[in-house]
């Protein structure tokens, strides 16, 4: 990017700079060179900027360097709408801080129990992710106290309104210093993101950056299909354009359901991800997504909401929302950071009203029509590369991903490189290694103690 400020121009604590080097961070995007001067010199900042634009790196770097590690208050609250954005916020934010020393970040969302949340907070965090509904529980309780806030920021604040938390945010608003740094972030600017900046911010920098971020390179097909053939044809799409990584939107949880199960039933390693899920299994389907050990994720919207995944492939409409901006929403899932994607719809003859709609709403969408060829065998990206192994010990447990990545490599086990993503949470932890190395990977943890305690560990199917 000419002219950039480069991170080591911003003034950042040593320990910060460090890290971001150490974990790859070489170059700012577009929403971090435009945002980060302004943040770190204590700015209210409105920002505008695509998902998957960097923008968690640029609030996470501005409210750490403002951190005092020394002083045991919270001093950054960050809310999301969902759980899942939540938890993706939280896990960058302690990757960024991982040079600071003795900083703590604690995630408060919903779904799981109030008691060991409230444990945690005996030990004042410095920053607080979570959801609108569960802080608002915290504080009118008294187990949170924002009396030391420095910095308050509203991630995707757009789709906070569109769920609903206007008023939640308006009663935690009660709660939080008048003198404190306000960021608002958000992919598009309804009135009323105007109206909560007024009420929040003190003259905010505003800066927008989707006019000048690459277009999304998404080829957009539709296919006709019929009410008979739906299921075989989605099968056969993914065969034809699927990719490692597909996502499928279906518009009620029980086509969702049935569209994973007939998936599963061809061979097609599917998960669903609906309303009715629990949160632990929630909390494994995503995993084994974002993994790459489930190659399809077949989710309604309400569901995905939240849902950020790199290097989505193909998405597929099994069927078509109802209005526009869902389908924009849906497709703009692939296609990110400069990669190309393929979003294809199945359309009845009775729902190409919708199409028809699609196609006047939104400048620019070119739908192609396609005819789904019989694939003469299911194409080898759908088959995932990796495993997913449960341990029976987490965060609460003092591990850390190199510990689990120290076990399986110790004394002639699985190659480093065979490991994939680590995902730590509080009583439990995923491991993702190549199918090949799973079942030596298994018995590599369950033979040896780690960190002096023995775990035990499955294989998530």
């Amino acid at each position: 990017m000419p002219n950039s400020p480069a991170f080591n121009d911003l003034g950042l604590k040593p320990e910060l700079l460090s890290n971001l080097a150490a974990i790859g961070y070489e170059q700012m995007t577009l929403v971090q060179a435009r945002t980060l001067p302004k943040l770190l010199a204590g700015e209210d900042v409105l920002a505008r900027a695509r998902t998957g634009s960097g923008k968690t790196a640029a609030f996470g770097l501005a409210l750490l360097n403002r951190l005092d590690a020394t002083s045991y208050r919270v001093q950054a609250l960050v809310l999301c709408p969902t759980r899942e954005l939540a938890d993706q916020v939280t896990n960058e934010v302690r990757r960024l801080a991982r040079a600071l020393p003795n900083i703590k970040v604690l995630s408060l969302c919903g779904g799981v129990p109030l008691g060991p949340q409230v444990a945690s907070l005996q030990h004042s965090p410095h920053v607080i992710v979570g959801t609108p509904g569960r802080v608002l529980k915290h504080l009118k309780s008294g187990s949170v106290n924002l009396g030391t806030l420095r910095s308050f920021v509203l991630d995707e604040a757009d789709r906070m309104l569109d769920m609903g938390f206007a008023e939640q945010l308006d009663e935690i608003l009660a709660y939080v210093p008048a003198r404190r740094q306000t960021l608002l972030f958000s992919a598009t600017y309804p009135e009323a993101i105007s109206d909560i900046s007024a009420r929040v911010q003190r003259n905010p920098a505003i800066v927008d950056v989707t006019d000048d971020e690459a277009p999304a390179q998404i080829a957009q097909y539709w296919c006709p299909v019929t009410r008979a053939n739906r299921l075989a044809e989605l099968a056969a799409a993914l065969q034809t354009w699927g990719g490692a990584l597909n996502l499928v939107f279906c518009n009620t949880k029980v086509d969702c359901a049935e569209v994973a199960t007939y998936l599963q039933s061809q061979g097609i390693v599917a998960v669903a991800l609906h309303g009715d899920l629990e949160q632990p299994e929630r909390t494994l389907v995503l995993a084994r997504f974002a993994n790459r050990s489930a190659s399809v994720l077949v989710a309604t919207d309400v569901a995905a909401r939240g849902l950020d995944v790199d290097d989505v492939d193909t998405v597929i409409n099994y069927e078509l929302p109802k209005q526009s901006s869902v389908y924009v929403h849906r497709i703009g899932r692939t296609g990110r950071a400069g990669k190309t994607g393929i979003a294809v719809s199945l359309v009845e003859d009775r729902e190409e009203w919708r199409l028809q709609g699609i196609a006047e709403d939104i400048p620019g969408a070119s739908l192609q029509e396609r005819q789904i060829p019989d694939p003469e065998r299911s194409s080898p990206l759908l088959a995932p590369a990796m495993t997913t192994l449960q341990v029976s010990g987490g965060r609460k447990n003092k591990l850390r991903p190199g510990d689990l990545l120290g076990a399986l490599t110790a004394a002639g086990g699985v190659p480093g490189d065979a490991v994939g993503s680590i995902d730590l949470f509080d009583t439990y932890s995923f491991v993702a290694v190549r199918n090949a190395e799973a079942k030596k990977a298994l018995q590599q943890l369950a033979s040896r103690p780690i960190k002096g305690r023995q775990y035990r560990v499955r294989m998530r199917k």
